[in-house]
């Protein structure tokens, strides 16, 4: 396989210029791109369907934000639609490296069951500190809370499992899709030798009392999302998968108790927290308005 069967699909949201002048990059590495557009002003959108013009790619234009999950889906469909048997996903703030789709490939290559391979990862750096971004294992190797980003797909996952969780708008998207593919027999692996630089948001490490966190700092409407999704994936997947799943739960009861130590906004990042967990209690998913 070679990048000539590969579609990249980029989700944007208000990107910047750096963020357009990345898609020639990633134009070297495959024969097609799609752009989602979630909903960016106008002079940003004039960006885009300049460099649309020029790179020539797809640009798909939302009216609204319509979060990740969806995005994700219209860009597969387009490419889907183009007969491309692969797909890239990236997000805006990511970056491929010199030779990324091919030593994708060659790891999918290696692997003694490929053909049940439903989703390839590559390793993550932070472009600032050049570190690596590493999170827990599963018992085959694999990392258990891949991200979206940087994802090298076969289209067929999709006709087989369905579409990204279009109801969890933003935020474990990743998480739940990937196992969803385990849960259907299929495999997720890793590339040791691909590697994506990728932002991590704006994390923050602080001392109290001696004690050093490290702390996110998303946003409060993040939070809401967050609590209410993990509580969504946790109800579909602890039966499925209790040991995975209770790794995730240690991960996030840290996460928020180091929030709501550390940072600032706390009192509404503590009530969308309420309010997210409330809804995903009672099954209230989708956009949510009022945060």
């Amino acid at each position: 396989m070679t990048g000539e069967s590969v579609c990249a699909v980029v989700v944007t949201y208000h990107p910047g210029t750096e963020v357009i002048e990345s898609f020639s990059k990633i134009l070297t590495q495959v024969r097609g791109l799609v752009v989602v557009d979630n909903c960016s002003n106008v002079d940003e959108r004039e960006r885009l369907r300049a460099a649309m013009l020029g790179l020539r790619f797809q640009l798909i234009e939302n009216g609204e934000n319509l979060g990740i999950a969806e995005a994700l889906n219209e860009g597969i469909r387009w490419a889907k639609s183009q007969d491309y048997p692969w797909i890239l996903l990236l997000d805006q703030d990511s970056g491929i490296t010199n030779g990324f789709v091919h030593q994708m490939f060659a790891a999918w290559e290696s692997h003694p069951d490929r053909d049940r391979v439903a989703s390839i990862h590559p390793r993550y750096v932070d472009p600032r500190t050049r570190v690596e971004l590493v999170g827990p294992r599963a018992s085959d190797g694999s990392p258990v809370f891949p991200m979206t980003s940087g994802a090298l797909m076969p289209g067929w996952i999709f006709e087989r499992i369905g579409w990204f969780a279009s109801e969890y708008f933003i935020d474990l998207v990743d998480w739940e899709y990937c196992f969803r593919i385990r849960a259907a027999g299929y495999f997720v692996m890793e590339s040791d030798e691909a590697i994506l630089l990728h932002s991590p948001g704006s994390p923050k490490t602080v001392t109290v009392m001696g004690h050093m966190f490290q702390s996110s700092h998303h946003s409060a409407i993040r939070r809401y999302y967050i609590s209410r999704n993990c509580i969504a994936f946790y109800r579909r997947y602890f039966f499925l998968f209790p040991g995975l799943v209770v790794k995730s739960i240690y991960r996030q009861m840290h996460d928020t108790a180091v929030c709501f130590i550390t940072e600032e906004n706390r009192g509404r990042k503590f009530r969308n927290f309420l309010l997210g967990t409330w809804d995903g209690l009672t099954g209230k998913m989708g956009k949510r308005e009022g945060l």
